[in-house]
């Protein structure tokens, strides 16, 4: 089960290779982003997408947005940008993740500039690609709600960045403020290394998660990575962003308790018994049913069937198994079971169930999406596909 990440600030860190990195990792996170920007609204045109990229020396991938209807450079408020997420209609923890970012980098502006919060107006950061890449972040930190973060020594950046108010010092001055207490290097590479977005993502897991610089303590074991590439090329090292996600390998299987029940059906049609399973089937705290044929009495054949049901729902359902079949007795009794921890996940629009196994994450397709398939798509491909795309993020039902 994982319950640590630790940010191996390699290039730098900035929203998009905050993005990239976890997208590399987990790309089905991107349905939960495109739904996001939707509630947003920030107008047609706009395309959100990873690319695989490589630098020569390693594999990630890259978060793209382009935005076709803007070509001149974007001064918003931050009171324009506050309201514009708060009435958007998004999930509560997207919508606190993605104002505590911003209100993060509206204090700082204001206390680099010495003006009130309220008087800020973003320029850079006011984009829509640097609004996109908060929001990316907002769900990517609601997708891992209950895990411990790390950041290693962050790299300092030299020279100067040219931005709206004229060239400014580097690391920022915004960056400055949002980062004063964190651990930073010089390891001789030019431009800038920490943009403000990544610098108030920091911030934000710092104040609301408890970031640390500091070692990790006792022993973990590596479960996944993911690299997240930014724009620009360094000289001498990789320009991205390593996300190393640690937990136990160990799957230790739940324990509870559930009713069994069974009856004999000798006398009901098999059309009208196949009815009546179904009913019970979707019926409140029904787990499973099953049914197999058997010899009864003086050699006929009936159906044996097997309910397993929560314990709270036993009698309910009982009751409902006289009404839907013939059989006149219902045995039970209560049967303690182990269960792997399982989840399900949407990939491109199907459903993949993920179960925790001793050794490691498997994916199953649903079925009854595989069967909607249209067209000449070879459907044990596409199977192939979806569940391979589910297990290289089947670990984020972890700590939710």
């Amino acid at each position: 089960m994982m319950n640590s990440i630790h940010l191996d600030t390699l290039g730098g860190i900035s929203g998009d290779m905050f993005a990239a990195a976890f997208l590399d990792q987990k790309p089905q996170l991107m349905i939960g982003i495109r739904e996001a920007v939707g509630k947003l609204k920030l107008g047609e045109g706009i395309l959100i997408e990873t690319k695989p990229h490589s630098d020569g020396i390693l594999n990630g991938t890259r978060f793209v947005v382009q935005d076709a209807t803007s070509e001149s450079p974007f001064h918003t408020p931050w009171k324009v940008i506050r309201d514009r997420i708060q009435s958007a209609g998004l999930e509560q923890g997207i919508c606190e993740n993605a104002l505590g970012i911003f209100s993060l980098l509206a204090e700082a502006e204001a206390e680099v500039h010495g003006i009130e919060r309220d008087e800020v107006i973003f320029h850079e950061v006011g984009a829509v690609d640097s609004m996109i890449d908060v929001l990316a972040a907002a769900v990517i930190l609601d997708a891992h709600p209950s895990f411990e973060w790390f950041l290693g020594s962050l790299p300092l950046g030299r020279g100067e960045v040219q931005t709206a108010h004229g060239k400014l010092p580097l690391p920022a001055p915004a960056v400055v403020e949002l980062l004063k207490g964190f651990d930073f290097h010089d390891d001789g590479e030019t431009g800038e290394r920490v943009t403000p977005t990544g610098a108030a993502i920091i911030g934000f897991l710092a104040e609301t998660r408890g970031l640390s610089q500091k070692p990790e303590k006792g022993k973990k074991t590596l479960l996944a990575t993911g690299l997240g590439f930014g724009s620009r090329k360094l000289k001498t090292k990789s320009n991205l962003l390593r996300v190393l996600l640690f937990g136990t390998s160990e799957t230790v299987p739940e324990e509870d308790q559930v009713s069994v029940l069974r009856f004999d059906v000798d006398d009901q049609t098999p059309e009208d018994l196949a009815e009546a399973l179904e009913h019970l089937r979707n019926s409140d705290g029904v787990l499973d049913v099953v049914q197999w044929p058997v010899y009864g009495k003086k050699g006929r054949i009936a159906f044996s069937v097997q309910i397993l049901v929560r314990t709270e729902a036993s009698e309910s359902v009982i009751e409902k198994i006289f009404v839907e079949t013939t059989t006149l007795g219902v045995r039970y009794r209560e049967e303690s079971r182990k269960i792997l921890e399982r989840s399900e996940v949407e990939v491109e629009g199907s459903r993949v169930k993920l179960a925790q196994r001793p050794s490691g994450v498997t994916a199953k397709m649903e079925m009854d999406d595989l069967k909607e398939v249209q067209g000449n798509e070879n459907r044990t491909e596409l199977r192939n596909k979806i569940e391979k795309i589910a297990l290289k993020g089947g670990e984020e039902n972890q700590g939710q």
